[in-house]
């Protein structure tokens, strides 16, 4: 939002939007990026960007504190009335892969095939991931490409027409605008939204992991403050420090 509102005002105190629209820029640049998007990928597949980038920022991932405190309960649940008293806690997890995990966990899965499905699992959301950032990536690569090839058509457009003075602008412009469009494309959406789903992913991809660790945990029978010191090797020194601190 802020990039957007600088660029547009920036255009708009230079004299307005209406030079810098141009239909035949947009057609090679933005059309010419979705059908290079869809040759490389099944439809089903690129739409399903969207709904990864939606949750890139709209669902909100617990933190290693809030998922090392509950785990904490549960250990102390299960430590003095047996694992089948988390059947209870089940109904209150809103995470649904930590939910999953704990209906298996609850249900009498071993150590073995409750670490084989939640990591099939997650591995299947590691690839949703994978494939939104490639997607992102190969606009990224595509839009200022076809920005080139719309640079040369214009110029083409140009040159052909210098003849005839009114026809100069037209072709210029196509030349100068698709060059924007793609530079515009890539840098401002694409390259920041394949890094933001990136980092997402492997933010995650962490915490799932932590939440495996803690249901294996749960599995063995381990202490509440083993089962605490387990999780907390998974993470950072100052986190893990933090951490410490905060349940002190």
């Amino acid at each position: 939002m802020l990039a957007v509102g600088l660029v547009l005002g920036s255009i708009i105190l230079g004299g307005g939007l209406g030079p810098f629209i141009d239909f035949p820029s947009l057609m090679i640049t933005v059309g010419g990026s979705i059908a290079a998007v869809l040759i490389n990928f099944q439809l089903k597949v690129a739409l399903s960007t969207f709904s990864v980038l939606k949750k890139c920022f709209l669902v909100k991932i617990v933190t290693p504190e809030e998922v090392i405190a509950q785990f904490r309960e549960f250990a102390t649940t299960a430590r003095r009335d047996g694992l089948l008293a988390l059947e209870d806690a089940v109904d209150n997890v809103d995470d649904e892969f930590l939910k999953r995990g704990m209906e298996q966990l609850v249900g009498g899965a071993s150590k073995e095939d409750l670490t084989i499905a939640l990591q099939t699992e997650l591995s299947a959301i590691d690839a949703r991931h994978a494939n939104g950032k490639k997607i992102l990536d190969s606009v990224a690569a595509a839009a200022p490409a076809f920005a080139m090839i719309g640079t040369l058509i214009g110029l083409v457009q140009m040159l052909k027409t210098l003849d005839d003075p009114s026809k100069i602008g037209g072709g210029m412009a196509v030349a100068l605008l698709t060059t924007l469009y793609g530079a515009v494309i890539a840098n401002m959406f694409c390259i920041p939204l394949a890094g933001k789903l990136e980092v997402r992913a492997q933010e995650e991809t962490m915490i799932r992991e932590l939440m495996i660790a803690g249901l294996v945990s749960l599995v063995e029978g381990q202490p509440p403050r083993a089962l605490e010191e387990r999780l907390l090797s998974h993470l950072s020194p100052k986190i893990r420090e933090a951490s410490q601190k905060e349940a002190a």
